[in-house]
């Protein structure tokens, strides 16, 4: 994004915001697929999108209103109904599209949506890109369509067939997953068909949940942000592991056979040290965010293997990963990016990189995945407007204050949420009661500053 540039469209992940209102309303979303497809356009072919979603009512809204827009600028349209992020940017490449959407918010509660958008390489539009749609919205009255030449629209019924078999070819050869019982549960979100399949295909005894999707509980109370079902079912099914995927499917949580999460760092740091020994990680090293854990940065460096940190939000650590020409990122949160195989964060991939481990070892997950062990990490959100809140003279001092106090033994990041009004604030070192005491003191700052005065540990 240019310097000086605001975006009210646009956060860290697309478009998003409550359903049926400002911006997700049938009338800006037609507006924002117009000015897509003027945007994008790229030569005189018949341009073509696709657009998938996820399983949250207000879709049935969002979906036409995008169709109507796209069409309208002369381009033919895919649908491909829910399926995952990751799928919907494969698609995009795999069929030659000029361009990818994605209609979901991830992991926010079913009231709200979002668009996410993919360029023709499969990886999702820079800064740039977006501020250039954003400018244009409203403003393609001279460039529409005639009338003979308005795109056309139609399913596609094969697409999840097609993203399994791309799933699962990454898979190493010559594995399977006979004799493991493996607890899924999909968030009641966009991979509840997709992602049992795959673990059944290669062999697991598989116990789907959250696989009844009614268009109003997709992540409640389950899914990568709610992993305690997940974890319940894994030590009442005696399982072998427990996969907890987000409502688009873009990220992960393991578990492992006690039901003890294994978060994003750890299955980084597994893929990590697997692909250093193999010869498949790059010299690059890892991307990670600014979230990850000490730890995992300090197994990194004994390890041999350079890390880098990129901004929180995994178009960051994409970015980062092609400039540097690392194959290996993601997010302490689950986005996991492999780059020999997706172009953004795949829970179901990164899922069996972890189940690939455990077969090559012949050891249960809580070996396998217990790659290192992480320094004390404290998250805490205060609501509010962040950006406001980080530009008061209270919240800058006690910031201040709590580095000299961590000093070298600690790590301290507070930052304006992309996604949500809040002030996301995390501290790490061995000081159990410090981390406590320096977090309660920006977060009064904050309230005092200007917060809705709810904060809520994250």
């Amino acid at each position: 994004m240019k310097p000086g540039t605001t975006r009210k469209l646009f956060g860290t992940d697309g478009v998003r915001g409550l359903a049926n209102r400002e911006p997700i309303t049938p009338e800006t979303c037609l507006k924002i697929a117009m000015a897509a497809g003027l945007v994008l356009r790229r030569g005189d072919h018949r341009h073509l999108v696709i657009i998938g979603k996820d399983t949250r009512l207000s879709g049935y809204m969002v979906e036409p209103a995008l169709t109507a827009g796209f069409t309208g600028m002369g381009m033919d349209v895919v649908l491909v109904g829910p399926l995952p992020t990751p799928a919907i940017a494969m698609l995009t490449r795999s069929l030659r599209a000029d361009l990818g959407v994605m209609i979901s918010a991830s992991h926010n509660p079913f009231d709200d949506n979002g668009i996410k958008f993919f360029g023709p390489d499969g990886y999702k539009l820079s800064d740039d890109i977006e501020t250039a749609i954003e400018a244009a919205v409203g403003h393609t009255e001279n460039d529409r369509a005639p009338a003979q030449e308005l795109g056309r629209a139609k399913r596609l019924d094969d697409a999840g067939g097609r993203y399994i078999e791309f799933v699962k070819s990454s898979f190493p050869r010559g594995l399977r997953l006979d004799g493991l019982k493996v607890v899924v549960d999909c968030a009641n979100g966009a991979a509840y068909k997709v992602a049992p399949t795959v673990l059944w295909e290669l062999g697991a005894e598989v116990i789907p949940i959250g696989v009844k999707p009614d268009g109003l509980n997709i992540n409640r109370d389950c899914g990568a942000t709610a992993t305690a079902s997940m974890q319940r079912e894994v030590v009442a099914q005696e399982a072998d592991l427990g996969i907890a995927l987000d409502g688009d499917a873009d990220r992960l949580i393991i578990a492992d056979e006690h039901g003890q999460i294994l978060d994003g760092d750890q299955v980084m740091a597994l893929i990590a040290q697997k692909w250093q020994r193999t010869g498949q990680l790059s010299s690059s090293g890892v991307v990670a965010t600014v979230m990850s854990n000490l730890g995992f940065e300090r197994f990194l460096l004994a390890e041999g293997i350079p890390m880098q940190r990129a901004p929180v939000g995994d178009r960051y650590v994409v970015e980062t990963m092609r400039r540097i020409g690392s194959n290996l990122g993601g997010e302490q949160s689950g986005h996991i990016i492999m780059g020999d195989y997706s172009t953004t964060g795949d829970g179901l991939i990164a899922a069996l990189q972890v189940l690939a481990a455990i077969v090559e070892k012949d050891m249960p997950a809580s070996r396998v995945g217990n790659v290192f062990s992480p320094v004390p990490q404290l998250l805490h959100n205060v609501r509010c407007d962040g950006g406001m809140a980080l530009q008061s003279d209270a919240v800058k001092a006690a910031i201040g204050a709590a580095e000299k106090r961590l000093g070298t033994a600690g790590r301290l990041l507070v930052r304006k949420s992309g996604t949500e009004p809040l002030l996301r604030i995390m501290a790490e070192g061995e000081d159990a009661a410090l981390l406590t005491a320096v977090i309660e003191e920006i977060a009064t700052a904050a309230t005092s500053a200007g917060a809705l005065g709810e904060s809520a540990a994250e």
